[in-house]
């Protein structure tokens, strides 16, 4: 049995809908009061993935079993197949969601969240398929620790030559957990490393401590080892992003706002290595500096050249989005010198789904294009992107999933 998704058109064995308009944000006013109604739906929460031939993988959450599918052609997904063997709780909502990635050898692999009993409690999961995503191996437990506590926020990388990476937020070392005011947050990013294909991984290694509790993570893989991302805590409530390669472990911040909140934004960023080992990063941040959305490149040269801190000299960012609606939760992808952001915007009534696209390694950018509204709940977007498609995958209530092709040409 073959399923179709609700979408309007095919192109190149995608399907897809039509572009609403393309536009270029120019008001820089301060964000609207935040709604109830912009968190993201559990029942949404979709994991997307391109694989080397172009083929749409997708990850989702059906009656508590997670399930992949793939798209080969016609915009047709092929019966899903249950990664989970008995129905479990996979947290997918707000900033956790399924997490795919397909290597060149077919293999598939996956991370998510397992919710426990206590609030916030849960444990970070993975599981891989060696055989195309047949069938999947029985799912193991990343984090070594086991207490019924808060491992939260993974985020899931890959080099296609066996190495395996997963990054996540950890509250192992939390020990004052009745006691307010402590001047640490006492969570920390936590990383586990696969060099055989995820069959085996290496003890759990603490990365940084006093991060932000609740803003997901993001990871890339590079020439030199995976680099994560995430947002950290500077001085007592400074919340702004730094970025580590867990192989060698010097943070360095990457983003300079100085924004002071007392609190966890819930909202994280995203980061991809583009084919010269250039990082390009998203964001969202109030600080003092700079408000709203943005997207800023870091020289692989400025990276390697660092060491622990800010030591390298930090490019004025990228506005992305128009503050006054909302614009948040933006994600990046890059292949080759090709970079795409994405993010989602709602403007009191209606969500909507942007993006725009670099092919020079995010030197220049082409239009801001809106590519298509949601009458009710909508997912985040989802941005993938190879070669010859810049796609958004967004899924929304009332219109299902689509694939959503970038117009190109107009940089």
């Amino acid at each position: 049995m073959i399923l179709r998704t609700l979408l309007c058109c095919t192109l190149a064995g995608f399907a897809w809908a039509a572009p609403v308009r393309a536009a270029d944000h120019a008001a820089h006013r301060q964000p609207a009061a935040p709604v109830k109604s912009v968190t993201k739906s559990a029942a949404l929460a979709v994991g997307a993935a391109l694989d080397a031939r172009g083929h749409l993988w997708l990850a989702r959450v059906d009656k508590g079993r997670l399930k992949v599918s793939r798209s080969e052609d016609s915009g047709m997904l092929s019966d899903p197949v249950a990664v989970t063997a008995e129905s479990e709780i996979v947290v997918a909502d707000g900033e956790n969601w399924p997490k795919i990635a397909v290597a060149d050898n077919g293999s598939v692999h996956l991370t998510w969240l397992q919710g426990l009993g206590k609030p916030m409690a849960g444990h970070i999961r993975y599981a891989r398929s060696t055989d195309g995503g047949r069938s999947f191996a029985p799912p193991v437990i990343v984090n070594d620790d086991r207490q019924e506590i808060s491992h939260r926020f993974d985020s899931l990388a890959i080099d296609g030559k066996g190495g395996v990476a997963i990054v996540w937020l950890d509250a192992r070392e939390r020990k004052d957990r009745g006691v307010k005011g402590s001047p640490e947050t006492q969570v920390g990013l936590y990383a586990a490393l696969s060099s055989d294909g995820g069959a085996r991984f290496g003890p759990n290694r603490k990365i940084a401590g006093h991060s932000c509790q609740c803003c997901r993570t993001g990871l890339t893989w590079t020439a030199d080892g995976p680099v994560a991302f995430w947002r950290h805590v500077y001085g007592r409530n400074i919340r702004d992003f730094s970025i580590a390669n867990l192989k060698e472990g010097a943070l360095r911040r990457v983003t300079d706002d100085d924004w002071l909140i007392e609190a966890c934004p819930h909202h994280g960023g995203g980061i991809a290595a583009d084919g010269q080992g250039d990082l390009h990063i998203v964001w969202f941040t109030q600080g003092s500096r700079r408000q709203g959305i943005f997207y800023r490149r870091v020289p692989q040269g400025d990276f390697l050249r660092g060491v622990a801190g800010t030591d390298f000299a930090l490019g004025e960012p990228v506005r992305l989005g128009d503050p006054a609606r909302q614009a948040g939760h933006p994600a990046v992808v890059a292949q080759g010198a090709r970079v795409l952001v994405s993010w989602r915007e709602f403007d009191g009534q209606h969500f909507s789904a942007w993006a725009m696209l670099s092919t020079d390694a995010g030197r220049s950018w082409g239009p801001a294009q809106r590519l298509a509204d949601a009458a009710q709940a909508a997912d985040y977007t989802v941005p993938l992107i190879d070669a010859r498609r810049a796609l958004v995958v967004w899924n929304t209530a009332a219109e299902g999933l689509r694939v959503l092709p970038l117009r190109e040409g107009t940089q």
